[in-house]
């Protein structure tokens, strides 16, 4: 078996700094300098990332298998998470117009995102525990769990399939345009326009204002 290799309290702005890391600790770190260098840990395997902030594009594109706790993605990530597989996230926060795209298996727990395309064209998202502030949230992804989640959103979950929200809190103009195979349980819905051109749309116990 693969010895697990630990890079710790690293200050660095690099291009690829760790680029491909397999099977890795990388604990406190900082992701910034004058370099602006891009894709820190690009297409990196098997690597958890605890208590390091990220200030520099595109951290994680096509990463495997990988997890994130106490860590924060500034505003400079730049889509800081595109083309990814079998991500986890707990108490992060994420900054960023484009944070998350065409992912796969991607939970979130005690996290906060503020983000204007957060989700689009996603596979598998779990969310719990967190908020999320969002223009256009999850546009076009599908088989999506949501619990004691909070939404500030405008336009959220058009063209989503295979829905399921509980516990939850959606703030948003308008939602569910062209969904499909949706079931938000003992939530509260606050907006104008909903679920316009919906197929196979639940609302059970719900306050919808």
């Amino acid at each position: 078996m693969t010895e697990r290799k630990l890079y710790e309290n690293i200050t660095t702005g690099e291009e690829r700094a760790l680029y491909g890391l397999r099977n890795a600790d990388v604990v406190a770190c900082n992701f910034e300098g004058e370099e602006d260098g891009e894709s820190a840990l690009k297409e990196c395997i098997g690597i958890d990332v605890l208590r390091c902030n990220f200030r520099l594009r595109y951290p994680f594109w096509h990463c495997t298998d990988f997890s994130l706790r106490e860590c924060k993605l500034d505003k400079g990530v730049r889509a800081p998470l595109w083309y990814c597989k079998n991500g986890k996230f707990e108490d992060c926060e994420i900054l960023d117009v484009k944070a998350l795209r065409e992912c796969e298996n991607m939970s979130f727990k005690k996290c906060t995102a503020t983000s204007t395309e957060f989700g689009w064209r996603c596979r598998g998202v779990h969310i719990e525990q967190s908020e999320v502030t969002s223009e256009y949230f999850l546009f076009e992804s599908r088989d999506i769990k949501l619990d004691n989640f909070t939404l500030n959103g405008k336009y959220s979950f058009q063209y989503v399939s295979n829905v399921t929200i509980r516990n939850s809190v959606l703030d948003t103009k308008d939602a569910f345009w062209h969904a499909k195979n949706v079931v938000v349980r003992n939530s509260v819905i606050n907006g104008e326009y909903l679920a316009w051109y919906a197929e196979n749309i639940t609302f059970e116990n719900c306050d919808i204002r």
